[in-house]
């Protein structure tokens, strides 16, 4: 997945649009028009890069004037105290620019850190890391972009480009197999279809008409590994709900394809990176 920086412009525009509104009063009140200024954004902790051309387009968009110089790639592993990006020109521009661009820096590390670390725990099993919908309203764009530096996978991005019938779905249909069989005549035949299920009779229902993809919700690892068994292959299967890292490697054991984790977006630690500036 590469970022379209056309297509995130605007939430640049916006990030800067709530936090600069009519001018940075403290920098302009200041720091004189003239000045400039060499901005060091540093890792104050380990971790996992992502969002440096969204931090760069942040830059930019203050002031073109600016020299912006990446000393990392997003999806680099950097150590504490590492170098990731520095920027060169009006002071007055890097000390208002600095915030916003932090704060996406910051979060989209905090993801992609967050995901490599769930990768690396179920490398040896046959279990995909994918993130979910749970993402903040207006960055999901950004949020999936970093799970997937992380290593991770993204299942689908909106309501619109894929089918997964849910428990509230269900209820209103009238059961499993009355959900799936209206999605399929209504969906393009190419299209998969995935099923949340609670318990072995509804897996037993959608394994009759066919489903794609087994969503396994808030199971044990016990119930999961009988449910692999049951499923025997004709269908994938998803494991889902609490996920955390002391469950996950169980999780994996089980045999599942896919382990879809909220926590990857909707409930993430930031990765702390500061910006120091120096007078030229």
């Amino acid at each position: 997945m590469k970022l379209d920086i056309r297509a995130i412009e605007t939430i640049v525009q916006n990030a800067l649009a709530e936090d600069v509104g009519f001018g940075d009063i403290t920098t302009n009140s200041i720091v004189p028009t003239d000045k400039l200024g060499r901005g060091l954004l540093v890792t104050k902790e380990p971790g996992v890069i992502a969002g440096l051309d969204v931090a760069e387009l942040v830059f930019r968009l203050v002031d073109p004037n600016l020299t912006v110089t990446r000393h990392v790639e997003d999806g680099e592993q950097v150590p504490k105290g590492h170098l990731v990006m520095e920027v060169n020109g009006s002071a007055r521009s890097i000390l208002t620019g600095e915030r916003v661009a932090l704060n996406f820096l910051q979060r989209l590390s905090g993801i992609a850190t967050r995901t490599a670390k769930f990768v690396e725990m179920v490398r040896y099993y046959n279990a995909k890391i994918v993130d979910t919908r749970k993402t903040t309203p207006g960055l999901r764009v950004l949020e999936k972009y970093a799970v997937v530096v992380g290593g991770g996978r993204n299942h689908r991005f909106g309501l619109f480009d894929a089918v997964l019938i849910k428990d509230n779905h269900i209820e209103i249909a009238g059961g499993v197999k009355q959900a799936i069989i209206a999605a399929r005549h209504q969906i393009p035949h190419t299209m998969r279809v995935e099923v949340e299920v609670e318990n072995m009779e509804m897996i037993d229902e959608a394994l009759e008409v066919k489903a794609d993809i087994i969503m396994l919700d808030n199971m044990t690892p016990e119930q999961m590994d009988a449910a692999v068994e049951k499923i025997a292959g004709r269908a994938l299967v998803e494991a889902s709900g609490g996920v955390t890292e002391e469950t996950i490697v169980e999780i994996a054991k089980t045999g599942v394809d896919y382990i879809s984790i909220g926590a990857l977006t909707h409930s993430i630690k930031s990765l702390d990176i500061s910006l120091d500036i120096e007078a030229k």
